[in-house]
């Protein structure tokens, strides 16, 4: 596998091939980000996706920890 590093644009998804780019955006404030999908998650009923705190970061969602975003396929 690959080492987790936070700070990379990365993400977790249950069924995206790993490699899948995504545009997300958050739906509050616009600002988006290409994530690349690394890893399996998040196991939590009513995640999509669970961001690294890079990819958060750069979007405005490190306050709270989650928010909804818009999850594009690229």
């Amino acid at each position: 596998g690959e080492r987790m590093n936070p700070n990379l644009m990365t993400a977790a998804h249950r069924s995206l091939r790993f490699g899948t780019k995504v545009k997300v955006t958050n739906a509050n404030n616009g600002k988006s980000v290409v994530v690349r999908i690394n890893d399996r998650g998040p196991f939590i009923r009513g995640r999509v996706l669970d961001l690294s705190k890079g990819a958060a970061r750069a979007i405005g969602l490190t306050g709270r920890g989650v928010g909804m975003v818009v999850a594009e396929v690229q």
